[in-house]
């Protein structure tokens, strides 16, 4: 009895995970980007974009942390796996189940704003050129930059937003919990605005790899061997940002914070709630 509800709570988290990658991350994410391109960057500007990224994992996380403890980034998952915080069969069944509810979230999304996407460019589908919509799901560089410069961007990117999740669920920096979803917004806001010129900080493997699959039935095979086949550096790159900043931090400051209640280290107990963005 007491495996099988074990069982049922363990599915139930990941329920939470897919339903709030769908409906309160990558839905209104993606959305918010559609807004922006599809309107010529009428309707929105792009402080409005990071606000509203911002507050959609705020809300996310407030959502199913109780629950699943909102894993929503597999870099992150990752991270959390090298520290010993994750098992390997939990941090497999969680990168699957995020990227592919960031493809549901992009089909959701398109769904909304598919007469807007007809209004805007046509029955043309295009990566590149005036009319272009494919950034509406996924990353796409610029022509001048290098893979080499994506790669960097996106290690410094997930980086910052790893090192500072730490800093804010480490217990001893006293940091009430309640308080958490919304530093974790402010924090994706503040990537957003200082690292969004190169890629416009995708940051998150699930976040660009799920939307990617979908745009592959839209825009075609170009989604991956454009830019010399870029598409696996927005998933690759922020795993090594994220196990960087991780333990950077464990080494170069949680490891010297005095622990006057003697409590367990950073991220004990910790569910890591999360994005990505």
């Amino acid at each position: 009895m007491n495996i099988s509800i074990s069982r049922i709570s363990q599915l139930r988290g990941r329920n939470v995970v897919f339903f709030s990658k769908f409906s309160l991350l990558q839905f209104i994410g993606l959305a918010i980007v559609m807004q922006f391109i599809l309107s010529g960057e009428k309707l929105n500007t792009w402080i409005q974009i990071n606000i509203g990224w911002g507050l959609a994992i705020t809300f996310c996380v407030y959502s199913c942390s109780k629950t699943s403890g909102g894993h929503f980034n597999p870099a992150v998952s990752f991270a959390m796996f090298t520290l010993g915080r994750l098992s390997a069969k939990d941090l497999v069944i969680y990168c699957v189940v995020q990227t592919i509810g960031a493809f549901i979230g992009a089909i959701g999304a398109f769904g909304i704003y598919y007469d807007q996407f007809v209004k805007y460019a046509g029955d043309v589908r295009t990566i590149v050129g005036p009319h272009a919509t494919a950034a509406c799901f996924c990353s796409f560089p610029a022509s001048h930059l290098s893979n080499l410069t994506c790669f960097f961007d996106q290690v410094a990117g997930t980086g910052l937003l790893v090192f500072f999740v730490c800093v804010i669920i480490d217990k001893r920096n006293g940091i009430p919990g309640a308080a958490h979803p919304f530093l974790f917004g402010f924090v994706l806001i503040m990537i957003g605005t200082c690292m969004g010129m190169n890629l416009g900080y995708p940051i998150n493997p699930a976040r660009d790899l799920g939307p990617r699959f979908f745009a592959l039935f839209i825009y075609g095979s170009e989604v991956f061997t454009y830019h010399n086949y870029y598409f696996w550096i927005p998933v690759i790159a922020p795993i090594v940002g994220a196990v960087l900043a991780a333990w950077s931090y464990q080494l170069f400051i949680g490891a010297h914070i005095p622990d006057h209640n003697n409590k367990a280290h950073i991220l004990d107990e910790a569910k890591i709630p999360l994005n990505d963005v």
